[in-house]
């Protein structure tokens, strides 16, 4: 598939055409199944400082905290109980932990027989290196931008290629790599949309994200216009058509602009996973990536998943 089939795919091809061909790609590729990843966010500490981000370091308004074993414990046991294939320990990028990170992951994979999927950021290649031997299968590191001026602007002393690179190193140490990028962050060309497409599939990566910009109050893109629904389902489907192969969220980001139909919209656009959370109460609010973020109940995942006509393995609440 080349960049221009994807510019027409993009925004050429009237929707309810595209949509339909993507779904007969995810149903003959992958089937009625949606998987549900239950998603720990850990800690919100974080040594970046990217322009988007409300855990960006130089955000004094946010109020810092760090999950000790017992609370991720507790929070992964909630999550498997609920019928979660997979459990996904999420953070921001710190540096000071490795060892800290890989005794978790073994305590998670000697507890509960699902798989553990890290995103905590670009990292040594020793701390990947440490984290697969405890037991972690899986890894999400979104390249976020494929315009790599755009990339530098977003994320203050790194570049594309160094997350292109993390991304790399992360597969030749036998990790499912996962990666994706946000639809209609400021200074974001169209055809730039068609790039990112095309990095994911020459990674060749086992998951992709694409939901749509959502801005932070206490961020320098806080003031920005949100991105398009509409567009990131555009977005999901040519992903679909161009990476068959892959695993697709339905982002929690398409939840929080249409709560009614925005994740069940993902889904019949080619979807296959849903990544509710499971973060302690107490802390929820304080990873705050974005504002406004909509918190998707177990029952309301399920009820997304069968009004799309789909299968999953999700117990009901309460």
């Amino acid at each position: 598939m080349q960049r221009n089939d994807i510019l027409k795919l993009l925004f050429e091809t009237p929707y309810e055409a595209l949509r339909e061909r993507a779904d007969e790609v995810r149903a003959r590729e992958k089937g009625e199944h949606v998987f549900v990843r239950g998603l720990i966010e850990f800690s919100n500490r974080c040594e970046r400082n990217c322009r988007y981000c409300g855990l960006r370091s130089a955000n004094p308004s946010l109020k810092r905290y760090r999950l000790d074993e017992v609370q991720i414990v507790e929070a992964a046991e909630r999550a498997v109980a609920f019928g979660v294939d997979t459990l996904v320990l999420q953070s921001g990028e710190v540096h000071d932990e490795p060892q800290r990170i890989a005794h978790v992951v073994d305590a998670l994979r000697t507890r509960f027989p699902v798989a553990v999927t890290l995103s905590v950021g670009e990292q040594p290649t020793a701390s990947y290196a440490l984290w697969k031997e405890a037991g972690a299968s899986r890894f999400l590191l979104k390249h976020e931008t494929a315009d790599a001026s755009l990339y530098a602007a977003l994320h203050p002393g790194y570049t594309l290629a160094q997350r292109v690179d993390a991304l790399q190193r992360l597969r030749r140490a036998g990790y499912e790599i996962g990666s994706g990028f946000i639809v209609g962050v400021p200074g974001q060309r169209p055809e730039t949309l068609a790039d990112d497409i095309l990095l994911a599939r020459e990674l060749h990566v086992d998951m992709c994200g694409a939901g749509p910009f959502i801005p932070q109050a206490d961020t320098p893109l806080g003031n920005e216009p949100q991105g398009s629904v509409e567009l990131a389902l555009r977005v999901m489907a040519v992903l679909r058509i161009a990476l068959p192969w892959s695993n697709l969220p339905a982002t929690t980001a398409l939840a929080s602009l249409d709560p009614v139909s925005g994740q069940r919209e993902g889904l019949l656009a080619g979807g296959n996973v849903l990544m509710p959370g499971f973060t302690p109460a107490a802390h929820r609010e304080d990873y705050c990536i974005y504002d406004n973020k909509h918190r998707v109940s177990m029952d309301e995942a399920r009820q997304v998943i069968e009004s799309a006509g789909r299968t999953h393995s999700l117990h009901r609440e309460g």
